[in-house]
């Protein structure tokens, strides 16, 4: 099909420079011919026109003169084959040798009669609108007394120009013919000439990929194409020895690189990647055009290719861990960098292989942050009560009052020790994926649920005599989300407004519609939260005043657990707060549809 092709592609394009220099010839030898007899035709009239200027422009000078204009000129044409048309300085027609004037339009729209009008002589070439031919038209001023007065247009039809066109058209239709024909004999024969050896080798040669490395190409032409089925024989004789080898190696090294589990990546020696396995493209969305890039580019970390250049330059193995972010998602590799070898010992590339440690890596560090949280918040309570059982061990429990108030004081963190535990029972209850998806959300009516929240903590704001509101634009307002977390978030806030407010203080729980969706806030005021604080509340075990969460009875968790709660609920909490003035945090959840 290639050997076709090619051949096809000389005889067309033999035959396309030949029919376009057919053309280009044959198309400016029409041209010159038309223009150089439309030129002669121009210069000859133009001096017949002069010669008629000359025997009526005395005619001009007066309406009486003009009027035999007319006549002279019809007598003058009948002379000649010419036609011939006087127009004066408006345009109208005074005389015309073959039309009766007072029945012609206008004429100062004509090109030719513009352009003499103008002081100059008019040339055009057209149709005629009375005569319905062809014509060529040339025009010049009538002057008198220095004055252009008319003009003096003569035309003649250019039907034995057009003869003449299409006699040596068909001249050179039939020559180009010939020659065209006389052009595909020799294309042919050309291109089967050059062409056959070249289909020889080309056979040869797929012959040889195809496994045939005992294949061999004998042509004598004398020329590149000889040399090049000789150099095809030598590299044929090479390959042989040594394609075996190269393939078991190629398939062994592909097979290992396709079923490791790590990523493996193979960078040059300027750090570009040549080489990614399956797992390596698709944890790091590496794409056929990746390829050849560097290894910043397409990993997006410069700590790579630090260590990749300490490698070349060590010419060492060496082991880091690499953390980046890999779509919008921390993940974090240890990575083992060897240098390949060449065969004079120098590193000529990279091999890095990725060990993907993020899952790991979490655990760990939550592990840790879990331990140091829970055992710095459990010291605490455990402290108080060793401390205390001591004093009553050593005599305390011989003075009752004092034996009295150091029991209470453990009973309190022994209390605190147990909402702790809850806590954080509860949050590993929110983590487990199989509890969460046997939750599903619902309808759930927003000022019931407040109502709910502000009952059962009626005993905490009337024993500190503070005021509890209620406010909703309208009662039936439902939002997508499950009612037992719902309530336990308005509780939670609810149980910190009243913790942080001072007596006498008011609380306003309130809900209204935004934007179709539904808000709902809870606003106290209470000492408030430093503005450095706010970013950091939603911490596990964070506190903004450790002392007085302490007296208070926090334990660090409840508002972690609101926002673990709402963002399951698909919504968002906000914050706003004054030192001193109150804070309000306000929840948006999605509106649920009526029923």
């Amino acid at each position: 099909m290639f050997t076709r092709n090619l051949r096809n592609r000389l005889v067309i394009s033999f035959l396309a420079l030949i029919l376009f220099t057919l053309l280009a010839l044959g198309g400016y030898i029409l041209w010159f011919f038309y223009q150089h007899n439309i030129a002669s035709l121009n210069a000859t009239m133009l001096n017949q026109a002069k010669i008629i200027e000359e025997l009526i422009y005395p005619d001009m000078a007066g309406p009486i003169q003009k009027g035999q204009i007319d006549e002279k000129v019809k007598e003058l044409s009948s002379r000649t084959d010419l036609r011939v048309t006087v127009v004066d300085t408006t345009g109208v027609v005074i005389a015309d040798s073959q039309q009766n004037p007072a029945l012609m339009e206008n004429h100062s729209d004509r090109s030719e009669i513009a352009q003499a009008l103008a002081g100059n002589n008019g040339y055009s070439v057209r149709a005629s609108t009375t005569l319905d031919r062809s014509l060529l038209y040339v025009s010049t001023p009538i002057y008198y007394n220095n004055e252009i007065t008319g003009v003096v247009r003569v035309a003649i039809p250019l039907d034995h120009v057009d003869e003449g066109y299409r006699r040596i058209l068909s001249a050179l239709l039939v020559a180009s013919c010939l020659t065209f024909l006389v052009a595909i004999s020799f294309s042919l024969a050309l291109a089967y000439k050059y062409t056959r050896p070249l289909e020889r080798i080309i056979d040869t040669a797929n012959e040889i990929a195809q496994g045939e490395l005992s294949k061999r190409i004998f042509i004598k032409t004398g020329d590149e194409l000889e040399l090049l089925a000789h150099s095809l024989n030598n590299l044929t004789s090479s390959l042989e020895d040594k394609v075996t080898d190269i393939i078991a190696q190629n398939h062994k090294l592909e097979l290992i690189l396709e079923n490791m589990g790590d990523a493996v990546i193979l960078l040059d020696r300027f750090g570009k990647v040549t080489t990614a396995n399956k797992t390596a493209i698709i944890s790091f969305g590496i794409t056929e055009q990746m390829l050849g890039q560097h290894n910043i580019q397409v990993i997006g970390n410069s700590l790579l290719e630090q260590a990749a250049q300490d490698t070349l330059r060590l010419k060492q193995s060496r082991v880091i861990d690499l953390k980046t972010n890999i779509h919008d998602k921390k993940r974090v590799f240890q990575v083992f960098l060897a240098p390949m070898m060449n065969g004079e010992q120098e590193p000529s590339g990279i091999l890095a292989v990725f060990h993907d440690i993020t899952t790991l890596q979490e655990i760990h560090d939550r592990q840790a942050d879990f331990v140091t949280n829970a055992s710095h918040e459990l010291a605490t309570p455990l402290t108080a009560i060793k401390g205390f059982a001591e004093t009553l061990l050593d005599g305390a429990l011989t003075q009752p009052e004092l034996g009295k108030k150091f029991v209470r004081i453990i009973y309190d963190e022994s209390d605190r020790m147990h909402r702790l535990i809850q806590d954080l029972l509860q949050l590993a209850r929110l983590d487990a994926q199989e509890y969460r998806e046997q939750i599903k959300l619902e309808p759930v009516a927003i000022l019931s649920v407040l109502t709910a929240a502000k009952q059962d903590l009626t005993p905490r704001w009337q024993q500190k005599k503070q005021v509890v509101a209620l406010e909703c634009c309208q009662e039936s307002i439902n939002a997508l989300a499950h009612p037992d977390w719902l309530k336990q978030v308005v509780v939670n806030l609810l149980e910190n407004s009243i913790k942080y407010t001072p007596e006498a203080g008011k609380i306003t729980l309130s809900c209204w519609l935004e934007d179709n969706q539904v808000k709902l806030a809870v606003k106290d005021s209470g000492i408030g939260i430093p503005a450095k604080d706010l970013p950091l509340i939603f911490d596990r075990f964070y506190r903004v005043d450790k002392a007085r969460t302490r007296s208070a009875g926090g334990s660090g968790l409840g508002l972690a657990i609101v926002k673990f709660i709402v963002e399951m609920l698909g919504g968002r909490i906000d914050v706003e707060s004054q030192v001193n003035v109150g804070t309000t945090f306000t929840i948006t959840l999605s509106r649920a549809l009526e029923p």
